[in-house]
């Protein structure tokens, strides 16, 4: 895959040089609201993202770095289950990009280059029900609801989330 360039961003395949960027930005606010928690460590941090890094290899997901215009990084995407008839999206992006448009220039973007690649009617996207800026992407795109998942995370975290399908209008 090469790079999707926009008006502000450049969204190129993760690799582990946004190791330290990932890593240092990925904390308990970022994940207050996401299944995931916080890595303990660098290396646990590695592993993880090396495994997503081979899964992108093997052509099973799109593992992406968000980049600004000057090359730093602001964040995150996934594309996970390509092969799915419904993959599922995550994006995540760093405080300081959070509440300027990113998170819909990145993901509408994506959505555009997976309409060409992969042509799918629908793309899975989970927003916890208060996390109103999630919900707010969410409305920005064609979408329906499903279900909600309720449940507690292995470290405690209570979560409700609502199932979207999303796509381009």
């Amino acid at each position: 895959m090469k790079a999707i360039q926009t008006e502000r961003l450049s969204i190129v395949p993760f690799d582990l040089g946004y190791l330290t960027d990932y890593y240092n930005a990925f904390d308990e606010e970022i994940t207050k609201y996401q299944y995931p928690d916080p890595f303990d460590s660098v290396e646990a941090a590695e592993e993880c993202l090396q495994e997503f890094i081979n899964e992108m290899d093997c052509g099973e997901m799109l593992f992406l770095a968000i980049l600004d215009r000057e090359g730093i990084f602001a964040g995150g995407l996934e594309v996970h289950e390509l092969a799915a008839e419904y993959p599922e999206l995550g994006i995540w992006l760093k405080k300081d990009f959070q509440g300027k448009g990113y998170a819909y220039e990145a993901l509408s973007s994506v959505l555009r280059y997976l309409n060409q690649t992969c042509q799918k009617e629908w793309y899975v996207y989970e927003a916890d029900i208060r996390n109103k800026s999630s919900i707010g992407l969410v409305a920005k795109f064609s979408y329906r609801k499903e279900g909600i998942d309720e449940f507690t995370t292995d470290s405690g975290k209570e979560l409700k989330l609502q199932r979207y399908l999303i796509n381009l209008p």
